[in-house]
Parts: structure tokens; C-alpha cells; sequence
């Protein structure tokens, strides 16, 4: 059995990229996102996600955090996550992959454990081949999920609108919206028995 979560990093981002999320879930195969919590946009980012099915989570942005600050930075950020939408993460993940990096690697598995949180890269596989011009065609998305392996896997994607938005990544999120909404995505992944579900059903 293959189950596959589709996560839309970056919720709250701006509006725009929150509007892009929800649209790529309601009508596409975005089954989770998850939320700066620092972003001006957070707020409103969190009422779209309400009511929607979407499992949200804490996307942690530890860009400009020291090392040894990470732990306070990161439970400092699940205490504003906790206020602004009422309840635990489903899961946490940080923007640019920050936690992959050696000098914040340990801190974050760390905290993860210590709050008994899913997370990216040690809960589950991620599949890190959705990202970048080339990569988010139709084409490409169907051929990742005629690949994936058994078992349970995370899609990380980044729809959104451009509107507000101050980020090397801003027209491919448009074009991530069209691939994610596809019709021939969701027949594919009909086809192939491929269960889409969100961090929550782990």
C-alpha cells in the first residue's frame, strides 16, 4: 500500500499564498499544510485552513535563529501556533529545510521528541523531487507517484499566489496551483491506489 501526504509549506505566508493552498486542497491533492506562525498573514492563514479538512502544522522558520537558540525559537513558535489555532500541530517541518543543517539538526529531533510531535524527514519519508521550474510540471508529478515506494511518503509543494509576496520562489507557485489541481493527477493517483491522507492519519 502506498499512502501519500501532500503538504503545502508556507500557509500564512501571505494571503495569497494561503488563498493558493487552500484552492490546491479544495480542488486539488493537497492534503495538509503547514503555518508561520510570525508571518503578517498568519492569522488569516489559519481562518482559511479552518473547516477545510487540512491537517495543519508548525512551519518553523529558523533562517536567522544562532544555533543555540534553536530550542528556545522553536518552543517559542509552537506556543504562538498553539494561540493562533487553538490546538497542537499535526506535525513540524521548517521553511528551507532548515533542520537538516548539521548546527540545527539535533536541536530540532530534539524537540520534536521532547513534544511528541510527527516530523518532516523522521516521522515519515519526503519526497524532495516536487520543487523548481522543471520539476512541477504534470508530466513530472505523475511520474514521481508512478515511483513512489511503498509504504507512507510526504510531498512537500508550495502553491500559492504572487500577490505580497517577497520570495526567490513566486511565479512557480502558480504553476504548482494548475499541476496540483490537474485532473489527470487525481486519476492517476486513483489509478495507482495511492491513499492521500494528512500528517494526522499517521
Amino acid at each position: 500500500m502506498i499512502r501519500l501526504i501532500v503538504n503545502a509549506d508556507d500557509l500564512g505566508y501571505t494571503k495569497a499564498v494561503s488563498r493558493g493552498i487552500v484552492e490546491a486542497h479544495e480542488r486539488g491533492v493537497v492534503t495538509s499544510t503547514s503555518l508561520m506562525v510570525d508571518r503578517p498573514a498568519a492569522e488569516d492563514g489559519v481562518e482559511r485552513a479552518r473547516g477545510t479538512g487540512l491537517s495543519v502544522g508548525l512551519h518553523a522558520v529558523l533562517d536567522d535563529v544562532p544555533a543555540a537558540r534553536a530550542g528556545a525559537e522553536l518552543d517559542r513558535q509552537l506556543a504562538r501556533f498553539e494561540e493562533l489555532v487553538g490546538r497542537r500541530p499535526t506535525h513540524v517541518d521548517t521553511h528551507h529545510h532548515t533542520h537538516r543543517e548539521d548546527a540545527y539538526r539535533d536541536a530540532f529531533a530534539a524537540f520534536a521528541e521532547r513534544e511528541g510531535l510527527r516530523a518532516r524527514d523522521l516521522t515519515v519519508r519526503h519526497e524532495p523531487r516536487f520543487y523548481g521550474a522543471a520539476a512541477i510540471t504534470v508530466e513530472r508529478l505523475v511520474e514521481i507517484l508512478q515511483t513512489l515506494p511503498a509504504g507512507d511518503s510526504e510531498l512537500g509543494c508550495h502553491p500559492g499566489y504572487p500577490e505580497g509576496l517577497r520570495s526567490r520562489y513566486v511565479e512557480e507557485r502558480m504553476t504548482e496551483i494548475a499541476t496540483l489541481t490537474n485532473p489527470r493527477v487525481r486519476a492517476r493517483v486513483d489509478e495507482l491506489g495511492i491513499e492521500l491522507i494528512g500528517w494526522d492519519a499517521l
